[in-house]
């Protein structure tokens, strides 16, 4: 399948690199020039186990591109990835104007049907806001998936292709984005589970908070043996 991958960081270039490697034809784009040339000449722009092998291997054979220009990204693609960065506002909210560049990006160069598929952490609801924003500029049919990462930094080539689930949210049950996008998945032998995008996209955040959550307990914990001669590892 042809796909694009739009950002180039933790997320993006691990999900790219590891499509590549499944037997897709993966196109990353990046508005960083710098980071572009690198990544050209199978220089990793992160530190991941794994990646420099995976880069260069797929870089050689053909399979993995890499561009600054929207038109090649979004040119004769099946499934678009959207892995921009969502950072915290001041007020705790997520920061979605690169998410938005994106997506009117894309949206201007669509000319047939496409998946876009979010991958970057959002608030719930941004798959609709995703699809009225696109509308506004392609007046063709497209489908919006959340396919939401649990990528841990430094282990996210065998996160990816080793996960504990695969997650993905439709707008509608019978969406050709489904068919799509189980057999971009078929070589990942892992349980998928089919939701409506906001439970996808709620599944996220529970997993985010869930973590935060085990790591403050034992912390607590931890506090509670140094206090009382117990010791944490036992």
């Amino acid at each position: 399948m042809k796909i694009s991958i739009i950002g180039t960081g933790y997320v993006g270039l691990g999900v790219g690199v590891c499509l590549a490697d499944l037997g897709h034809k993966v196109t990353c784009l990046d508005i960083d020039e710098n980071k572009i040339k690198k990544l050209k000449l199978a220089q990793p722009t992160i530190h991941e186990e794994r990646l420099p092998q995976l880069l260069k291997k797929n870089l050689s054979r053909g399979g993995l591109f890499f561009t600054t220009n929207y038109n090649e990204a979004v040119k004769d693609a099946e499934v678009i990835f959207l892995a921009v960065g969502t950072p915290q506002k001041k007020d705790g909210q997520a920061e979605l104007k690169y998410l938005k560049q994106a997506l009117i990006a894309i949206a201007k160069r669509l000319e047939k049907y496409t998946v876009i598929v979010n991958k970057s952490t959002v608030p719930v609801g941004t798959g609709k806001m995703s699809r009225e924003l696109i509308a506004k500029y392609y007046k063709g049919k497209f489908s919006i998936v959340s396919n939401p990462e649990f990528q841990r930094e430094g282990t996210a080539i065998d996160d990816f292709l080793r996960p504990d689930r695969i997650v993905l949210g439709f707008e509608e049950e019978n969406s050709p984005a489904v068919v799509i996008m189980k057999k971009l998945y078929a070589k990942i032998k892992a349980p998928s589970l089919l939701t409506n995008l906001e439970s996808a996209e709620m599944i996220k955040y529970a997993a985010n908070a869930f973590l935060a959550t085990k790591i403050s307990f034992i912390n607590e914990i931890a506090n509670i043996c140094d206090s009382n001669e117990a010791d944490i590892k036992m």
